[in-house]
């Protein structure tokens, strides 16, 4: 196995969230909508308070999760916040409209002061096919690679003739608004296909790798190929940037941040493997992956920084998002799990990855 090329773009920390709505296991009870997005802004008003880097918000069309729409989420915590980065997390390009989608966070690039990103996916469910295609297309490969490249066309000109399969024409027109940045940042968003790391490399574009179950290490072929596919097209290394996205909580303690994350994390990851035919996650499961070499990145802050750290080492990534909200918690114990990520955990990595970056003396 290659050893990764090291980089010296800054290291960014980050939080993602799909705006979970489900019952509390404790309590039983479930917040309104308007409970769950004023929470919602509150958390990303938090992290940018605290100089984290960047929040991503995900879009569903299902019951147990509230937003169908990041970027209006994202323009409200716009107005809220000052430096954060807000992108989503990812947007279904799938079923979306990619002159739409282009629009959308041009608007939102304007608003927040050139601040957006998009994060392009092919979506962990599939409910939006019906709702807006009428149900999945024999090639969603095909499909998903002709919108990208629309997606692409119309971020890189202001006028833009383009022609493909499942989207009309376009002659020479002009798409606006134009964002505030030069370049809008599109990610491409990957969980378990090889080929979308290999598209994203060939494209040069950015890429966030999803680990959420199995050994962090199983990843590293994604990375490799990623990075391979990238130099096999002429992108440089210093021009790639690679993101990891995870689950996590952060207490005070290891065991606290483990009774508290868990029976939520627990009913969540249940409510999903029903449709997927995964069993039912224990206590000493869960504590497993909460360990070093784990999934989960769950624990005090000097333990998770050390995890992030360690994937740093496999990886060599430029970019760290956490998901805390991954069932229903209560709003108080997230503030604090974000307080602590703030304080706590992001000194220390940023740090250590400085102190990994910096140039080797040479000898007198």
């Amino acid at each position: 196995m290659s050893n990764p090329v090291v980089t010296t773009v800054p290291f960014e920390l980050g939080l993602y969230s799909f705006g979970e709505r489900t019952p509390d296991p404790q309590t039983g009870l479930t917040v309104s909508a308007e409970q769950r997005f004023k929470d919602l802004l509150e958390e990303i008003e938090l992290a940018d308070q605290l100089g984290l880097d960047v929040y991503g918000i995900g879009e569903h069309h299902r019951p147990d999760y509230t937003v169908s729409s990041p970027a209006l989420v994202l323009a409200a915590a716009a107005a809220r916040t000052k430096t954060i980065r807000l992108t989503s997390a990812v947007t279904v390009l799938g079923t979306e409209d990619p002159v739409r989608v282009f629009q959308a966070f041009s608007t939102l690039d304007l608003i927040s002061g050139g601040r957006a990103e998009i994060m392009a996916g092919r979506g962990s469910f599939s409910e939006s096919f019906p709702i807006f295609i009428g149900g999945m297309p024999r090639d969603y490969d095909e499909l998903f690679a002709e919108k990208l490249d629309l997606l692409l066309k119309l971020r890189d000109s202001e006028r833009v003739s383009w022609s493909g399969k499942y989207r009309p024409s376009l002659q020479d027109v002009g798409i606006y608004p134009r964002p505030a940045q030069a370049e809008l940042p599109i990610w491409l968003a990957v969980g378990g296909t090889p080929g979308s790391a290999v598209r994203a490399g060939q494209l040069g574009l950015p890429l966030a790798l999803a680990i959420i179950g199995g050994l962090p290490e199983q990843f590293r072929g994604f990375t490799d190929l990623y990075r391979a596919s990238a130099a096999e097209a002429g992108h440089g290394p210093a021009s790639l940037r690679l993101g990891i996205n995870s689950h996590g909580y952060i207490a005070a303690t290891s065991q606290a941040a483990r009774d508290e994350s868990f029976p939520a994390t627990a009913a969540a990851m249940y409510a999903i493997g029903k449709e997927r035919g995964w069993s039912k996650m224990t206590r000493a499961q869960y504590d497993a992956a909460s360990t070093l070499r784990g999934v989960y990145f769950v624990g005090d802050p000097e333990e998770v920084a050390e995890k992030i750290l360690y994937q740093h080492q496999i990886f060599d990534h430029h970019r760290f998002l956490m998901q805390m909200s991954v069932g229903t918690q209560p709003h108080a114990q997230i503030m604090n799990s974000i307080e602590l990520y703030g304080t706590r955990v992001a000194p220390l990595v940023r740090a250590e990855v400085a102190r990994r970056q910096a140039p080797t003396p040479v000898p007198a």
